[in-house]
Order: structure tokens, then sequence, then C-alpha cells
């Protein structure tokens, strides 16, 4: 059969068929398992502590199996079908072919081809953070980046409708199939939000295999259905070219049979095989129509012909990529089949996962390729077809240095009267995001999004202000006399999820890359019930590692939420927000320091060493008398300095008696009352007792931490002096004990006592809770006045 040419404008006077594109995919084929091997057998590693060399080694890794299975796919990808405005999700163990791909296109050091799962070197997995050459997605925690495409096209398509339209781009993934057991890739493809979008396609590496076996059965018609079914349009490249002409032929239907009715197993036991060996093997229980068929096909053309998939067939993958393109209503994905290992003497192997060639099988393919000890690093040379082929595909697709965010002008306060009457922080939330609204430069940026908890988490002021984004109109059959105005259309700002925690934080973190991906800085504002925080964390991680900007409330949360029982009431989740990198977490109990908190927090999502916010909330209704007699003694300015920065002294004491024992009352949210009231219970008993309300534990164990890492790394003492919490507790305090309270596990706020040496009493909620009214919650938990109290006695004597 001929090699038809590649339609490409290279503007060049060469006519470049597959037969050079072939040429380019062996060359990434070597250098993607050369990398593998070099990391593993060409490089020294760092020195160990004398005598302790076995225990600081390990295996580098590397896949190199399963890199050789993507390789025709990503090389017609990269060289035959992207342009610059693409966005591409790599396969995460195939990131080597993502490197040598750059590399041949003039965008990555030769130097980094030696330093593959070194520090400062290429990563694992594809890295948008930390690799020099991946700008698009994040990879490697499989199932997130196969959906990362789909939630990136469902951003561009809410900036188009909202800002001026960027230039088209497709939102490409490529997926093994594996992969697709993850469940939050189902969640995905189910939602409403993510339908019709006809930029997607995704590539799946139909190679039968996971990390331990040959896949049996007929997993990936199945798969197929399932995408069918939920109105995807699906292509099939099966077989290549040779074995479609072959069928094509005179008997070839019983060849296709014969092929179509093997197990996985047995068909992928046929790539180890070589010369007049595979014939036997082949036919084992064929008809004699088959035995017929390949009786005149010489040994030498039977392999490759069995061997035939079509993911491996350059010019199949371009036809597919491109039928995909006519389909623009609704997504696309490729079944590409390959086998893991292609080009490999591993090839097919059911174990080849993580296997290594060998020093003489890596020898061997060098060989094999025309290569030696002196060119084997080589790019291609400039006036070769291949060198000038990689030369305008680089100039199409290579990376471009991201501008900044804007900085926008957000103001330090929406303000608008919240008063001293007792509120929530979720009704106060509410409130404030309605303010918001009111503010031009930040509200034309702002969109809000909920896996359908939208009413519960206090976002209709800003729904009916704004309404459902939805790329067309929709009727609203209820009318508009309801309390809730479900307005639905493309100018809408707030974006409605199915309940999948995964989808939230998806989406979250497509929506925080919109300065990267797609030139619009966005302030994306996610709510959900705190307890599933836990449920989407993967993917929160994933946003937070990919160096996405949003803010998440968290509410209601803890057993404040009393009569909703153990299941709704979360303990855990401030332990996620102190530990999580690029994410600051905060939980405050009064509603000028929620404002205060989430102004600036909106403002740091545009700063060069900004973060993320994850704001925990209640909706238990707080007395604010106390804030308001904290911001009277201590002015707007100063006070809004210290919630900012973790934390300011609520209650101060009075101190008739210089010899009366001291205790320091170091509380988080929705308890910060019952600490207020325990000191008055102190009082009486002849303790004085300060009152510290820690608006973020994050904050100051950061600070804290972070001076004493300095302090070790610059051999000096620790200036404790800087922190913030050397102005929580001066030093006329520092002997006296400390009882921390928290509606969460206590030991998120136990640390507080190591910073200056102080006795602790951790009070939180370290079981399971219960349906109950607040203070029998509380009763539960030593969390009422009274019982504080007497944990603060109890340190004393301590």
């Amino acid at each position: 059969m001929p090699t038809p040419a590649l339609d490409l404008d290279l503007n060049f006077d060469l006519n470049f068929d597959l037969e050079s594109l072939d040429r380019i995919q062996r060359r990434i084929l070597w250098l993607a398992v050369r990398m593998v091997d070099h990391a593993n057998h060409g490089r020294s590693a760092p020195p160990a502590p004398a005598g302790r060399e076995a225990e600081f080694t390990v295996k580098v890794g590397g896949h190199m199996a399963s890199s050789a299975s993507m390789v025709s796919i990503m090389t017609a990808l990269w060289f035959g079908h992207l342009n610059g405005n693409d966005k591409v999700a790599v396969k995460p163990h195939s990131s080597p072919v993502f490197h040598a791909i750059k590399y041949l296109m003039g965008e990555l050091d030769r130097s980094y081809l030696f330093r593959l799962r070194e520090r400062g070197g290429l990563q694992s997995y594809p890295s948008r953070t930390k690799d020099p050459d991946v700008a698009d997605f994040s990879t490697g925690s499989v199932g997130l980046g196969v959906v990362a495409p789909l939630f990136a096209a469902m951003t561009r398509r809410y900036i188009d409708t909202h800002f001026d339209a960027s230039p088209t781009a497709r939102f490409i993934a490529l997926v093994g199939d594996a992969e697709l057991d993850e469940g939050n890739v189902w969640e995905a493809i189910a939602d409403a939000s993510l339908q019709g979008l006809g930029n997607v396609m995704w590539v799946v590496d139909a190679n039968r295999q996971s990390l331990d076996r040959v896949i049996p059965g007929q997993k990936i018609k199945k798969l197929m259905e399932f995408f069918e079914g939920s109105d995807w349009h699906v292509v099939e490249a099966k077989y290549g070219s040779l074995l479609q002409a072959a069928f094509a032929r005179e008997g070839g239907d019983a060849l296709r049979r014969h092929i179509d009715d093997m197990s996985n197993e047995r068909y992928q036991s046929l790539f180890a095989m070589r010369g007049g060996d595979l014939r036997p093997a082949f036919l084992h229980d064929a008809d004699d129509s088959v035995r017929r068929f390949v009786s005149d096909i010489d040994d030498r053309e039977l392999v490759p012909l069995v061997q035939n998939l079509g993911g491996h067939d350059l010019g199949l993958l371009i036809d597919s990529y491109r039928t995909c393109d006519g389909v623009t209503d609704r997504p696309s994905v490729v079944f590409a089949y390959t086998v893991k290992g292609w080009g490999l003497p591993i090839a097919g192997d059911p174990l080849n996962h993580a296997a290594l060639l060998s020093p003489a099988q890596i020898d061997a393919l060098r060989s094999e390729l025309g290569l030696d000890d002196t060119n084997e690093w080589d790019r291609f040379a400039d006036d070769s077809v291949e060198g000038r082929w990689c030369k305008r595909a680089g100039g199409e697709v290579n990376n471009v240095p991201t501008t900044p965010r804007p900085q926008l002008d957000v103001p330090d306060s929406v303000g608008g009267g919240l008063g001293a009457k007792p509120v929530s922080t979720q009704e106060v939330f509410g409130r404030l995001l309605t303010g918001l609204g009111a503010v031009d430069t930040v509200a034309e940026r702002m969109v809000t999004l909920s896996p359908d908890v939208s009413v519960s988490t206090n976002l209709g002021g800003w729904i009916n202000k704004f309404g459902v984004f939805s790329p067309e109109a929709q009727p609203d059959y209820l009318g508009s006399d309801r309390l809730l105005r479900w307005q639905q259309g493309p100018t809408g700002r707030h974006i409605e999820l199915g309940l999948s925690e995964m989808n939230l934080f998806l989406a979250l973190h497509a929506l925080g890359l919109g300065h990267e991906l797609h030139g619009q800085h966005l302030i994306p504002i996610g709510t959900v019930y705190d307890p599933f925080v836990c449920r989407g964390l993967d993917a929160l991680i994933y946003g937070l590692y990919s160096g996405a900007r949003f803010i998440v409330v968290g509410t209601p949360a803890g057993v404040t939420l009393a009569p909703e029982g153990g299941a709704h009431q979360s303990t855990i989740t401030p332990s996620i927000g102190l530990e999580l990198p690029g994410l600051a977490y905060a939980e405050p109990c009064y509603a000028q320091a929620l404002d205060w908190l989430l102004c600036d927090g909106i403002r740091r999502l545009g700063d060069p060493n900004g973060e993320s916010l994850y704001l925990r909330l209640s909706t238990r209704p707080t007395d604010q008398r106390p804030f308001v007699a904290a911001l009277e003694r201590l002015g707007a300015e100063h006070l809004r300095h210290d919630v900012v920065a973790g934390g300011y002294r609520l209650v101060e004491p009075i101190v008739d008696d210089p010899a009366a024992p001291r205790v320091i009352l170091a509380a988080s949210g929705a308890v910060v009352p019952e600490a207020v009231h325990a000191a008055a219970v102190l009082a009486d008993e002849g303790v004085v007792a300060t009152v510290i309300d820690i608006t973020s534990p994050d904050r100051l164990y950061r600070q804290w931490r972070g001076e004493l890492q300095s302090a070790t790394r610059e051999a000096r003492g620790a200036r404790l002096a800087d922190v913030h919490l050397s102005a929580l507790l001066p030093p006329e305090e520092r002997h006296a004990p400390i009882v921390t309270v928290h509606d969460a596990a206590s030991h998120a706020l136990a640390w507080v006592g190591s910073v200056f040496g102080q006795r602790v009493v951790p009070v939180g909620v370290d079981s399971f809770g219960q349906s109950g009214a607040i203070v029998e919650l509380y009763e539960s938990f030593d969390l009422l006045p009274e019982q504080l109290a007497n944990a603060a006695l109890t340190a004393l004597a301590l």
C-alpha cells in the first residue's frame, strides 16, 4: 500500500511523507527509552552519609513500555495536528516521550535529557509548576489529568462569553486505558456543565494492560459504549493500514474474525515473537480459510502484518484526529489500539510496566536505529527533512512565557453595616459576595460554583443578582417571583455542578488557571459542605500542585452543625488546610474578620507569590459585641492587620492582683464565644484569662515554622520576636498555660504552646459526633464555658 503524503504547510519546497515522520517517531522512541536508561544506569547517585549508602538507595524507575505505546500517538499529534493554541494533558507514564518531543523541537535544552527524575530536573510525571517544558496540565494522579482538559474547555467557553473571544483552541487528553477505571472520569463525563464541548478530544492508549496484568475480556468495547451513551463522538483506530488492506482482499474477512476473536492475553503474546516463531502461534485454532489466506505471506511480512495496530499507524492517527475536528457539537474520543512496549524487545510482556531494557538490549536498539555513542543524543541535522520538520512544528507549538496576573484594585473591606447583632459567618459570606458584586473590577472576574449545594451555602443572593451560566439562554418555567431566581444564560456568573466534590475542585483548578491557560484572570469561589472537602481531596491537591488560584468555602463545619449528625460534622479539615502547600486556611468567628480575610484572599489570588484560600465557616449565629469592643480598643487598621496575619487579642484581662494565676484561651472559629464566656467564669475564680481569636492557624504556624527553618539552615538563633505570635503572647504571659479550643480535632491547635514552651491543654473534637443540639454536642466534647474553665484550672495545676 503506498504511503500517503502528509498535508502540512511547512513553507518548504519539500514533500513530507509518513516515512519522514516515522524516522522522527523512531528517534523519539530512542530518546525516551535512553533517558530512562540513563537515569537508572548512567548517572551516579548523590553522595549518601558514609556507611549508610544502602539506606539511601532505591530504584530510580521509569516507564519504558508505557512510553513506547504512546510514541506514535504523540508523534502524530505534535507533528501532524496541534497548533500553538491547543492544550494537551499528557499520559503520566509517557512523560519521557513528551520531553523527547520538546527536545527535538528545540524547546528543551539537551542537559535535561540527563536529568530525568532528578532534583531540579525533569519530573517523573508532567508538572506545569516544576518541569521546564510543561505549560498546560500536570498529570500523575491518574484520572485527574484525563479530565483536566474537559474542565479547561468549560472554562474557555465561560471566558469567551464573558470577555473578548480567545483564539480557537482544542483541549486534548492523552489517556491510559486503565485510567478510565477511575470514578472521577465518569463523574466529569456525566456532568451537565461539561456537555457539548466540541473542542475536546481524548486519545485513549488502548494497550489493554494495567500495572499487573493484561486486561481480559471486551473491556474496550464496553468503554466505547459508555462514551457513546454519554453523547461522545467515538472513533476506533484499531487496525493499521497493512491489516486494513489485508481485510479488504478476498478472504480477508476470515483473517479479521480470527484476530477479533483472540483474547487480549493471546494477542499480546504475539508481539514477543519474530520470524517463523509467530506463524504457528498465530494460527493455533485457526480455521482453514485463515491458514490459506496467510500461506503465501512470507514470515518476514507476516510479523508486521499481524502486529499492525491502528495506534501505531501515523496516517490513520492523523486522519482520526481530523475526523474529531469535524464534530463540533460534542466531545470526541479516539480509541487507539497499541501494544505496551512497541518497538522494544519487551513488547507485549504482561510484566513490562516497570521493566528496564538491559545494557545489551539498549546497545542493540541503538544499533538498529543507526545510532552510535557519538550521536545518540543528537537532534536531527538542521538541513535534514526531519530537522526542518521539527523546527517548523516547534515554532508553532513551543511554549511562550506567561505574563504576570493583573493586580486588581480590591477593597480592604466590603463593609455594608455588618453590625453587632448575632449573625453566622455563612450568612455573612453570602452578603459579602453580593457586596463584591458592586465592585465592577472584581465582580466581572468573579465566578461562583457549587456541587448542588448553592442555596444551603448562601449563594442565593449572588445567583439572584448575576444568574446561572449556560452557553445558551434557558427558559425559566417557574417564574422570577421566587426567593431564588434561577435565570440561566450566557451572562450568568454561577456554575452549578452535579453532586460531585471531585468535579468542584477540578473546576476550581480549571478556572483558577484562567490567566495561564486562557489569558483571563478569574476569581473562582466554590462552596461545599465542609466534611466533603475530604471527598474531593485528591482533586484539591491536584489543583494546588498545578498552581491554580481559587477560594473554597467549607460550610457548615464541625459539630456545631449539631442536628445533622456525625456524617455531616467535619473534624479533620483544619489539618488539611494547615498542611497543604499553596493554600491559606482561615476560620474566622466574626463578620468583620471574614470581610477582611475574604477581600485579602481575593487580592492574593493575583499576587506574584499569592495562594489560594480555604475559609471554614459555620451556620451558628454569633454575638458580634466582643469583636466590636476589640475594634474600639485596637482600631481598624491594627485589628485588620492582626486578623489577616492569623490572630488577635480578643479579650484583654483585667489584672487587679499581679500575683493572680494567668491562663491563655486560644480559640478558633465558631467556639470562640465559649472561650469568651469561659474567661468570665475564670475571672470569678480569681484567674486572669486572655482570649486570643486565632483567625488563621495556618498563617500563624507557617510563620513560626518558616523562622525556625531559616534559623536552622543559617545556623543562627531563631528570631521569634519577628513572628506574629510574639505579639499575641507578650513576654509577661509566656509562663501562662494555654487552653486551645477548636470545633475540630484537638491537635490542630495543640502546637501553639511549643512556640514559647508553654503548657497546653488542647480541647477539641476527637471522636465522631452525633445528632443533637449545639449545647449537647459542645458538652460531649468539653466545649462549654464551664468545661473550658475546668480545662484552664487543670492547665494551671500541671
